[in-house]
């Protein structure tokens, strides 16, 4: 197959802190998925070295392998590392007069309600970067005062004497009016034509300044980054003889063409973990009358990400945080905490064991990596108590160093707090499963939401190892690790659909709320949405748009956003509206106002348009009987089982000699190249027709 030139090849590419994530499909219907170690300093050389590996594997050279793929789709976190890092951009600020400290005051209200020494986070932009012009409109976009022509020559001057490289403009009441910013936009890019311009009115055109602001100056700030990145990326690719389409993924679930995150960069910032929703919906809704409600959780080696499906798509949020920086763009909702193979276990000044946030990352990684890794992570204590085989780690490919991880975790961990060397691995282990369990409430129980009701699918190189015990501390009682579990993200990649989110601000009492207006809103984002989809090849059968409403009680401070049908809107069905909002509003808080008849007040207007791609059909395995075949069992190995409180011989099968329909009751590991399950001693695995294990709770009268 992989020397035949009548194949083509999609990837999907997802940059981790740690590993790169590949997944592979053939235009004959085969998938495999490959892992290489990041490159921090470029991870354009780690996308490389992942190509070549996947040459390798099929006996073309690179060059080869790049004419036959036609699309490659990838997730980066270039952006988030330089939002973390604060890498990013030397950025400007252009805004109203009198409002410049609006950035370092942000909403005014305390994060921490009760920690009065919570220091303030330091803004993006510099405070003799932040320049005032005067100038202003209403809430109406009437002008109130001209800018002043004067000043904004003086300011975009001064910024060009200070050699930022990217320039924000965030004028009050832009939402209402663009023509303020518009004038000051032709003026940057006239007088710097090679800086980075991010404006408010054409990133997010919504009322709330301090959103609009914050998020503008984030777009600014990672502008330059991608674009080297990209950059780099594509020059690469270019040298390897790639023609096909190169695909970015965004936050919000959906992909777009480069140019088109070149221009909104900030639709990034989430971009690794926002393929796994697709992936999981793909693995829990093959067969008939299944669900795809589900858990998604994916413990990589730097973090562990937990998101929620629902009615076949991922929850979403139109506002959240950045390393406590505003963002009001549309994103999945993701908890990510620092909780992932390379987590280091340190003792606190409570002497209290304590794993990550801190990572080893790639460089120096784990100590049993043998790179200069001194500390004990989640990996060693994995290794210590018998779940990683450390000759077939990443299918044989990295060989782990078990006396590395050892020396590790007895001289940081067993010896500061007066435990042997298995108790302190079993101790890192039940810690890191207890962070990870919260950070699954924090999507679940914070919301009302019972996670025994939701079945958890597993993602992440490191995730199968915890999976058992994760749900075990949430009671959840089936697990499901699919077949592409160690590169979920990458494989949802290629099952995502291109899309784009366009915003408008319409405040109105709901009652009072014009028709036309509204449809004349939606009507112009609709198109704009027609219109980039078609740029990026999408014909108009295969777009469709989903309108949305952001609407609250009169006086409330937080609004809904309510998908509503484009047929209600075009038919006036205001009253079907209103209900739909009280039911959502009593699913979401408990309780509704209908009754009192309290009116409604609208805020904005969004509209998403989605451009449907084609998707890689998933390969079915081959049925089996409930025993797995005698040549799925590899062996056995010493491993701890923590029901148990010892360390117990168990088998070891392979997993990629399993056939559908077989049964392994746990404890037992299940390994393939790239993860391995452990199955708990409460647990018993069950292969399906598409090579995924589902964990089932053993009930024991």
């Amino acid at each position: 197959m992989g020397t035949s030139e009548t194949v083509s090849f999609k990837i999907g590419i997802d940059v981790g802190g740690t590993f790169t994530d590949l997944f592979l499909w053939s235009s004959h219907g085969a998938v495999e998925s490959f892992k290489v170690l990041s490159t921090p300093h470029d991870p354009s050389v780690g996308v490389l070295d992942g190509l070549r590996t996947i040459a390798h594997t099929h006996h073309l050279t690179l060059e080869q392998m790049a004419h036959q793929v036609t699309t490659i789709v990838h997730g980066t976190t270039v952006t988030t590392n330089a939002v973390l890092t604060r890498g990013g951009a030397r950025t400007g600020l252009i805004t109203t007069d009198g409002v410049r400290d609006a950035l370092e005051m942000r909403r005014g209200v305390r994060e921490e309600q009760y920690n009065n020494r919570l220091p303030n986070v330091v803004p993006l932009v510099p405070r003799h970067l932040r320049l005032g012009v005067p100038g202003r409109l209403n809430h109406r976009g009437e002008e109130l005062s001209p800018l002043d022509d004067g000043s904004l020559r003086a300011a975009v001057s001064a910024l060009q004497s200070q050699q930022v490289e990217s320039v924000a403009v965030c004028l009050m009441n832009a939402f209402a009016s663009p023509s303020h910013e518009q004038k000051v936009a032709k003026l940057v890019r006239g007088a710097m034509p090679g800086a980075f311009l991010s404006v408010s009115s054409d990133v997010l055109p919504l009322v709330r300044f301090y959103n609009r602001l914050s998020t503008t100056v984030l777009n600014a700030y990672v502008g330059p980054v991608l674009a080297r990145y990209i950059a780099s990326l594509t020059a690469k690719l270019e040298q390897t003889g790639f023609g096909g389409v190169l695909l970015i993924m965004q936050s919000n679930g959906g992909v777009a063409l480069p140019e088109v995150t070149l221009r909104w960069p900030a639709t990034t910032l989430l971009s690794g973990p926002a393929g796994g929703p697709a992936a999981a919906v793909a693995f829990t809704a093959h067969e008939p009358g299944s669900t795809s409600d589900c858990i998604l959780v994916d413990m990589g080696g730097t973090s562990f990400d937990a998101s929620l499906v629902r009615g076949g798509a991922a929850t979403m949020r139109t506002e959240g945080d950045i390393d406590r920086l505003r963002i009001a763009l549309p994103m999945l909702e993701i908890t990510t905490i620092g909780a992932g193979g390379g987590s280091v276990g340190w003792i606190d000044e409570g002497e209290l064991l304590r794993m990550g946030p801190q990572s080893a990352g790639a460089q120096p990684g784990p100590a049993c990596y043998d790179r200069g890794g001194e500390l004990p992570t989640c990996t060693d204590a994995d290794l210590v108590l018998g779940y990683l085989d450390p000759q077939f780690f990443a299918g044989g490919k990295l060989e782990l160093r078990p006396e590395l991880a050892r020396r590790a975790v007895e001289q940081h961990v067993a010896r500061p707090l007066g435990l042997d060397l298995e108790q302190a691995a079993a101790g890192m282990y039940r810690v890191i499963n207890a962070n990870m369990a919260h950070g699954v409430r924090e999507i679940t129980v914070k919301r009302g939401l019972d996670p025994r009701e939701f079945p958890m699918v597993v993602a992440g190189g490191a995730g199968a190892l915890h999976a058992c015990m994760i749900a075990d501390e949430l009671a959840i009682p089936t697990v499901l690790v699919p077949r592409a579990a160690s590169i979920l993200c990458a494989a949802g990649m290629l099952l995502s659909d291109l899309q784009h989110d366009f915003v408008r601000s319409y405040i109105t009492p709901f009652r009072q709320l014009e028709l036309r207006r509204l449809q004349a809103l939606i009507s112009e984002m609709t198109s704009e949405g027609e219109a980039q989809l078609e740029r990026e090849g999408i014909p108009p059968a295969r777009v469709t748009h989903r309108p949305s409403l952001d609407l609250r009680y009169l006086k409330q401070y937080h609004e809904v956003t309510l998908e509503v049908a484009l047929d209600q809107v075009h038919q006036g069905r205001l009253d079907q509206i209103a209900r739909a909002f009280h039911a959502e509003h009593n699913r979401l808080y408990g309780y509704d106002l209908s009754a009192e008849q309290t009116d409604l007040e609208l805020i904005c207007v969004r509209v998403r348009s989605v451009g449907l791609t084609d998707k890689p059909e998933l390969p079915r395995l081959d049925p089996g009987g409930v025993r797995p075949p005698s040549s799925a069992l590899k062996g056995r190995r010493r491993a701890f089982v923590p029901e148990r409180g010892e360390f117990q011989q168990l088998d070891v099968l392979d997993w990629h000699q399993l056939l559908a329909g077989n049964q392994i009751p746990g404890p037992a590991l299940i390994e393939r190249t790239d993860t391995t399950i452990f199955v708990s001693a409460r647990y018993a695995a069950t292969v399906d027709d598409l090579g995924s294990c589902r964990l089932q709770e053993v009930r024991h009268d």
